[in-house]
């Protein structure tokens, strides 16, 4: 199959669980919620989406025909990142210890969207651990999942029932008059991350949200902290 790509970048995980590791983000254009437009924002299933995924027009965007070569073009994108942030090499005989490998530094993947289990699939999933890529996905959790993804991180939208009850993380953006915490807390998730809606009511948003986490520690705060940071 082709895969449809919008954007292909190196960064910071900039929320959830893998907060502040490095990253490249792999979003796939296209999704079952909504259709990105904003003439239709008012009646999709998903209102509040704040991620422009149609086209593939952005850095790294494109049409790849085969899994093969959009897995190689994500870990050039990872060798590439690290080459542009890595300390200047030390002289010959000397080994700087900051980079020796260390457990967690592995090569790491997060494919998103728009709903990026419309085209992920087993195929780009095994063509990039070919290349030492661990992959992630962020996932509205209404498509069932390949095998052998590394980390699953759902955010559910809405009354839009889930495909995937199983997975490391469950994101929520909060609050959703549809889509109360309570109604996932016995799903089979490692963390429970709640995230303030951005948007005119963000700082009404977080309040709530950090008083919803006071009185049920099942829950975590989680902020988007690349908005913060001024990075993508």
């Amino acid at each position: 199959m082709a895969y449809h790509v919008k954007e292909l970048f190196y960064t910071l995980q900039g929320e959830g669980a893998q907060a502040g590791r490095a990253a490249v983000f792999l979003r796939f254009a296209g999704c079952n919620l909504w259709s990105g437009l904003e003439r239709d924002r008012a009646t999709a299933a998903c209102t509040f989406c704040d991620t422009d995924f149609v086209g593939t027009d952005g850095p790294g965007g494109g049409r790849f025909e085969q899994a093969a070569s959009l897995a190689q073009q994500v870990r050039d994108c990872w060798d590439a990142g690290q080459a542009q942030h890595s300390p200047p090499k030390p002289p010959e005989g000397r080994q700087d210890p900051a980079a020796r490998p260390r457990a967690g530094q592995s090569a790491y993947v997060v494919c998103t969207g728009g709903e990026p289990l419309l085209q992920l699939d087993d195929v780009l999933v095994d063509a990039l651990h070919a290349l030492d890529l661990q992959v992630a996905v962020e996932t509205n959790g209404t498509q069932s999942a390949p095998a052998g993804l590394d980390w699953v991180c759902v955010s559910p939208k809405g009354r839009n029932p889930l495909a995937l009850t199983v997975g490391n993380e469950l994101k929520l953006v909060y609050p959703q008059q549809d889509a109360p915490p309570e109604a996932f807390v016995d799903l089979a998730f490692e963390h429970f991350i709640l995230q303030p809606m951005d948007g005119p009511q963000q700082r009404a948003n977080m309040a709530q949200a950090v008083a919803y986490c006071l009185a049920h520690p099942q829950w975590r705060l989680g902020l988007q902290t690349h908005k913060w940071l001024g990075i993508p």
